[in-house]
Parts: C-alpha cells; structure tokens; sequence
C-alpha cells in the first residue's frame, strides 16, 4: 500500500515538475506540490515536526516537508543532483521520498528503512 501511495505522490511530483520546470526555490515546489496532492485527493501535513530520539528519550524535532498518509515523509530539494546527506534527512524514518527539482528532469530517490507498520509517522 505505501508503494501506491509514494508512486501516486511521484505522479504529482511529475506533474509539477513539468508545469514548472527547474529553476525555482524549493518553497515554490512545495506549495505547488502541496496544490497538486490536494488535487490528487492525498492526505498531508506541510511542514510536520516529528520527534527525534536517542536511546528512548526525546532529544528534538525534525521538521519534513510533508507527512502523506502518516506512513511517508517527503522533503523537497531543488538542487543539481542529491547526496547521501539529503538522503539522511529521511533515512531515521520509515518511508521517505526526496524530490529534487533542481535538475532538467526530476529527480526521485526512494528511502526505505526496515519498518513497522505500527508506528506511524
């Protein structure tokens, strides 16, 4: 099921991507992603603060992008080419896409941890 959904939030990404082209920041591929999910009839949350721990304890937040459907994080780039640092940001969680329309044609990294599909995002 999460395959589907993260296939369905690359087909939105494609449709903006080809809407608008490279160039623009990375605040402008948001809100329009944002606009083509809602379109899509996805469930999000922009900018969600999830919880980051260590060893048990809470230590801070990190802030993604997107949560779609509680079980993948989005984050959005606009950058030349991705690096393993970008995938880090999605790495501590279950499910991840890193979006990167900063090069002539999108770019799309799939990030998938061992999960449990008990603990949503």
């Amino acid at each position: 099921m999460e395959q589907r959904l993260s296939e369905r939030v690359i087909g939105c990404a494609i449709e903006v991507s080809r809407e608008l082209g490279h160039g623009f920041l990375e605040r402008v591929y948001e809100a329009a992603l944002a606009v083509e999910l809602k379109r899509a009839g996805i469930a999000f949350q922009r900018q969600k603060s999830l919880p980051v721990q260590y060893r048990g304890e809470p230590v801070g937040d990190y802030v993604c992008d997107f949560a779609v459907g509680d079980k993948l994080i989005v984050e959005i780039k606009a950058l030349r080419a991705l690096t393993s640092e970008h995938e880090a940001q999605v790495l501590n969680y279950l499910k991840g896409l890193l979006l990167n329309f900063g090069s002539l044609r999108l770019g799309v990294r799939r990030v998938v941890r061992g999960h449990d599909d008990a603990h949503p995002i």
